[in-house]
Formats: C-alpha cells, structure tokens, sequence
C-alpha cells in the first residue's frame, strides 16, 4: 500500500511526505475496522482502497482549485475531503453527511491522525445549503458518487462564494449527465468551466471532474427538498429571468 500510495501520488504530480502516507496507511486500517460495523465502502482490499480511493480522491488537486475554505457534500468515508485534507493541511475543511454514523468514522479517523482544521456535520446538503453560516462561505465545493449532475449542483452550488469553484468528480458518463445539467447550473449561479480527464495510476480506470465556477449568486429557493427536486426539474419549472 505504501508504494502504492506514494509512487501513484507522484504520477499525479503530488509529493507526499512520509507523515501523509503513514496517516493514510492508518486511515485505511481505521476503514476496514469500522466497515466491520457499519457499512461504509465496499472496496476493503489495500490496493482497491489505495487506488480506487485515496489516489481517486486526489486526482481533484489536478484541477487546480481545491484550497481556502472546502466543503465535502456527501463525504461518506470521507472521500475526497479527508484524502485532499492529508495532501493538503492548509485546507479549512467541513465534512457533512446525512449519516451520523459515517461523522462519528471520519471524527475517530482526525481525532487518532492528530488531523486539525475540519469540522464535522451531520446533515442533509438542502438544509445546510440554507444556512446562512454556509450559505456562500465556501471556496471550493466537493462531491463524488453522490447524485446525478443536476441534483448535486442544485445542493453544491449554494455553498459557493461568487468565485469560488464547484468539482464533481465523475465517472464515464459525466458529459452526458452535464448535457442534462447545463441550463440547471446556469440558473443556479454556475457556469460550466470545462472537464478535467483524469486517469487512476495502476487501473484501467478513468474519471471525470466537471468543474463549475460561481458566477452570481444562487436564487433563495434553492435547494429545495430532494422529493421536490426529483419530481420537478429545475429547468422545467423555473423561469431564468425571474
């Protein structure tokens, strides 16, 4: 795991020093531990969980704009946030997720690594989207694997400083699902940057990061509910002009 983890960092362009690499070493003894109890990856091998994880999650630094204050939507085990936190120290980091269970995960992981400047939430993107503390404090916004493009910009988006950038890291059919997303982004005070390809060093895998910039700021309706959400989709039920 350890050659692994430092060779795959340095064909991403990324040293780590031998501190980062022993705390993600611990990291992934910590998720195997806990996923005895509760379910929190389905990758528990040493390779999968070096590869497919830790340098998967560090692919976003490739991008350019992870940095100042950073918040993970849907963090699950902490992936990208913590992964990029360990690479990157000088982040202000906020973990939030709906499950208490994966804060309590990712707050023994910081607590045993000696990990300061993150803050854990427990909650639901759409109510914290709404929270004035939140609300457009943030510089970069992260999100992996958590919803379709046009639902996960519609709960990301909010948190955005004007400026700052929204990265969804996505696999094969990230353009087709920013086909569907565009007009949504738009509305949402987003507008579409470009693709960042990245590929996963030791795997055929490849990737997808669709980068989004703030332009304005987001309509106070939004979020909304995810019920609401799903059964009425932005572009069709909000005029851009209004």
């Amino acid at each position: 795991m350890r050659d692994l983890i430092k060779t795959g960092a340095e064909r991403l362009g990324i040293e780590l020093s031998e501190e980062q690499v022993n705390r993600l070493i611990e990291y992934a003894r910590l998720l195997k531990e806990w996923n005895e109890k509760i379910n929190l990856t389905a990758i528990t091998d040493d390779e999968g969980i070096a590869t497919k994880h830790f340098l998967d999650s560090l692919t976003a630094l490739g991008t350019g704009y992870v940095g100042g204050r950073v918040i993970d939507v849907g963090t699950g085990a902490g992936f990208p946030g913590l992964v990029l936190k360990i690479a990157r120290p000088d982040i202000e980091l906020t973990l939030l997720d709906s499950l208490n269970k994966r804060i309590n995960f990712l707050r023994e992981v910081c607590s045993t690594l000696g990990i300061d400047g993150v803050e854990f939430v427990h909650a639901r993107a759409e109510d914290y989207g709404m929270n004035r503390a939140y609300r457009g404090k943030f510089d970069t916004v992260v999100s992996r694997a958590v919803a379709n493009m046009t639902l996960l910009s519609e709960w990301c988006i909010p948190f955005l400083k004007e400026g700052g950038r929204f990265l969804a890291l996505k696999g094969p059919l990230a353009d087709e699902e920013l086909d569907s997303a565009k007009r949504a982004i738009s509305i949402l005070g987003g507008e579409v940057e470009g693709v960042y390809e990245a590929e996963i060093p030791f795997t055929e895998l490849a990737h997808k990061i669709i980068i989004v910039k703030k332009v304005r700021q987001t309509p106070m309706r939004f979020p909304r509910k995810p019920a609401i959400a799903a059964k009425n989709p932005i572009e069709q039920c909000y005029n851009l002009r209004k």
